[in-house]
């Protein structure tokens, strides 16, 4: 039997909004904070914190919060890649690599988000494989919700732990 293969994972969703209105929910702090986080601060290169409307940018530093976990839990890590419409790459959890492409697919628009574990270590590909696939089904999914429908499906309430919204 072949091995599996922990080293990455894509997980696409097709979503009926504008290319620009799915970008900006990815490469924004407001349009991050609407589905995914409780807060996402980026910084520039020349450390000015970004407006919360503003694109990000290759090598810009940032913090994410979400809802349901205390701020201990902060991701801290770098921008990678970005283009301005429908591409963004960056590093998260255990320094994966987390790539974003919007694009036409037969008439729809597509979100694929691409997970690669290479950089993270061996023994915790796993780990990474599973639980950050899990989270980001949930996260398209509410992205998907937010764009095409305006509602929140995150959990909030920071007293209700162990759900899959948050």
């Amino acid at each position: 039997m072949k091995e599996f293969n922990w080293n990455e994972f894509i997980k696409r969703i097709t979503i009926n909004a504008e290319p620009r209105k799915i970008y900006q929910a990815w490469a924004t702090q407001q349009g991050l904070e609407s589905w995914f986080l409780r807060k996402a601060e980026f910084t520039s290169v020349d450390n000015t914190i970004r407006k919360k409307d503003e694109y990000i940018q290759p090598n810009d530093k940032y913090q994410w919060l979400w809802f349901g976990y205390p701020d201990a839990t902060a991701e801290t890590n770098t921008v990678i890649e970005t283009n301005g419409t429908d591409y963004l790459k960056f590093y998260f959890s255990g320094n994966c690599i987390v790539s974003v492409h919007i694009k036409k697919e037969n008439g729809e628009f597509i979100c694929e988000l691409n997970q690669d574990m290479t950089t993270a270590p061996k023994e915790e590909r796993q780990f990474f494989y599973i639980e950050c696939g899990k989270g980001w089904v949930f996260y398209l999914t509410n992205l998907k919700s937010i764009l095409e429908g305006g509602i929140d499906l995150r959990n909030k309430n920071e007293q209700i732990r162990s759900v899959i919204n948050a």
